[in-house]
């Protein structure tokens, strides 16, 4: 028999904040229901938000809000409700996936600086949108396979400095990537294997990784393997969130109506 839902997750993510039910919304169908057809019944949504410690109630305004901003839609089967993203959602989902989803860095990745004549936003929005970082005025680093802008000054890098990783980490995020950090950490040990939960324990578990990892990993760029510290919070994060959802693979929409009907 399948445990009991994994509450005591629910509590550890809880008190790391930003756990908006319509954010939590967005990171569960991003998860589940991100391909072109897939929807989520309602009765499936309401047993997932409930074990999420979400009241009713609030799962309603998400739905509603989500729905004007055009990010969801519902429509009616029989007597049940079917919640899917619109193209608009799902196009966002897709855009985000390759951060949210990504295998962690290889540290030996090369990577390259690029120096620049003078500041400015044209010249910084150009770097950062060709995938560049600032690492001081006038010093962008970057993936080797990044193509700078013509003009400027590209340096292959060899093993950075302490100083130079620390200046690319985003350091208002450190505090909270290291509160993330300790609740994977104690999740890794104590939670039960994937076989001892049903699918409906899986998809919340889930969306209570992705969603705390989502809302910090795209909040600032990617940074080139080779200048990550190992031991940097945001890299030990990443390590433990691959190892979380590959551990507990997503569960087809059609296991989450069995287990919700069995429920």
């Amino acid at each position: 028999m399948p445990s009991d839902p994994p509450l005591p997750a629910v509590a550890v993510f809880a008190g790391l904040g930003g756990q908006r039910v319509w954010s939590l919304m967005v990171s569960l169908f991003g998860d589940l229901a991100q391909g072109h057809g897939d929807a989520i019944d309602g009765p499936v949504l309401s047993t997932i938000m409930a074990a999420l410690d979400v009241r009713p109630e609030a799962s309603r305004v998400a739905l509603h809000r989500l729905r004007n901003d055009g990010w969801l839609q519902s429509r009616k089967v029989g007597r049940i409700s079917q919640h899917s993203l619109t193209a608009q959602g799902r196009a966002e989902s897709v855009a985000a996936s390759p951060r949210i989803y990504a295998a962690p860095p290889d540290l030996s990745e090369p990577w390259q600086m690029v120096m620049v004549e003078e500041n400015g936003r044209d010249t910084d929005g150009a770097l950062r949108n060709a995938g560049f970082i600032a690492a001081m005025p006038r010093a962008y680093v970057g993936r080797i396979d990044s193509a700078a802008p013509e003009g400027f000054l590209a340096l292959p890098g060899n093993t950075p400095p302490d100083w130079l990783r620390r200046a690319v980490e985003p350091a208002e995020l450190e505090a909270d990537y290291s509160a993330l950090l300790s609740a994977l950490t104690a999740l890794e040990d104590e939670l039960p294997r994937a076989d001892q939960l049903n699918a409906l324990h899986v998809a919340v578990l889930r969306c209570l990784i992705v969603h705390n990892w989502r809302r910090l990993v795209l909040k600032h760029p990617a940074l080139p393997g080779g200048l990550i510290r190992p031991e940097w919070p945001g890299y030990q994060c990443h390590l433990r969130v691959d190892r979380l959802l590959h551990r507990y693979p997503r569960p087809a929409l059609q296991e989450l109506a069995a287990a919700s009907a069995a429920a």
